[in-house]
């Protein structure tokens, strides 16, 4: 037998369970034991399949991890200051050497990435939030509401949104250090504000073809209220185009931070995440080269694995796709 793609696969085996259950109910026997995989447990497989993605998602978990319980097990905090290393290489007492302050760089590492992380997560879930239903419901509704939605997306594409929150957030290096340690939220309100509405777009789109099916029509018979019809049964039937669109978010939004934290718009003092590192770092990248790789190529590391979780995700969705890899 010719080798087949894992879309072909998947048909087959589905093709071949259907069989086996019309086989059992004719002869009136047992049930068969294989069960008909689902939807859900296909794009399991083919995800499982694409190499990248699994690996992208190994690297992902790890370095949460390193973020998580990295600063709990390693005897330096990212606020600690060692009197006697300054501008220190890597060594056996701080592993990936000091800063010119004194403070370990492993330790600030660490704390620049769980930060950029949560911001990374915490603005690809609410942008990928607002766009469903922002999109949904300007699908649903149509005429003047579709309209003044449409208007508001068109403007916030055409504002420099990279200027506007560099200039909304410049104010808060002149704040207290205790008011600076939670000058990220306003940055990942200002993010949100401008990450949804690219993908809002193509929700409204997916939202108008499949609000004309029948499930939608019956519903709205049956009286329900459109929320209810939009959050119960159109919204789930995107869910695919979301998670796709919330994982690639991420990778976008830890970017932007990382710009903003580089140029000094970002997180500010005491504080400290990659961007910040990396700026940091970038005045000594050929004297003292550790303070500017450390940061910068666990940055690459960690966009390039969660692009490669994105790409895994589009082609285990895609069932026209075979770049899944082979079984």
């Amino acid at each position: 037998m010719s080798q087949m793609n894992p879309a072909q696969m998947d048909a087959v085996e589905s093709l071949d369970t259907d069989s086996l259950d019309l086989e059992a109910g004719g002869a009136g026997g047992p049930k068969p034991t294989e069960k008909r995989l689902t939807r859900n447990q296909l794009v399991v497989r083919r995800f499982l399949r694409n190499k990248g993605g699994v690996i992208g998602l190994a690297v992902i978990i790890c370095l949460v991890l390193l973020a998580v319980i990295g600063p709990l097990a390693y005897p330096w905090k990212f606020n600690d200051v060692d009197n006697y290393s300054f501008l220190k290489p890597p060594s056996g007492r701080h592993w990936m050497g000091t800063t010119q302050d004194g403070r370990d760089l492993l330790a600030l590492t660490m704390r620049g990435l769980g930060k950029s992380l949560i911001i990374g997560f915490c603005v690809a879930i609410l942008s990928t939030a607002i766009a469903a239903l922002v999109g949904s419901f300007a699908a649903y509704f149509g005429g003047w509401f579709e309209a003044a939605t449409l208007w508001i997306i068109d403007l916030l594409l055409v504002i420099p949104s990279f200027l506007l929150i560099a200039i909304m957030t410049k104010g808060t290096s002149a704040r207290s250090a205790t008011q600076n340690e939670y000058a990220w939220l306003l940055l990942v309100l200002l993010l949100t504000a401008f990450s949804w509405v690219l993908s809002a777009r193509v929700v409204r789109s997916l939202a108008m073809s499949i609000k004309e099916r029948e499930y939608i029509a019956a519903a709205k018979f049956m009286g329900l209220p459109a929320p209810v019809v939009i959050v119960r049964h159109l919204i789930p039937n995107i869910a695919s185009l979301l998670i796709i669109d919330a994982t690639l978010n991420v990778s976008g939004a830890i970017l932007t931070e990382t710009s903003l934290s580089y140029f000094g718009f970002g997180v500010q003092a005491p504080d400290t995440s990659l961007g910040t590192l990396i700026g940091n770092g970038q005045q000594f990248a050929l004297t003292f080269p550790w303070l500017f790789l450390v940061p910068a190529v666990l940055l690459v590391i960690l966009v390039f694995s969660v692009n490669a979780v994105g790409d895994g995700l589009r082609d285990a969705i895609d069932p026209s796709s075979s770049s899944g890899g082979k079984a």
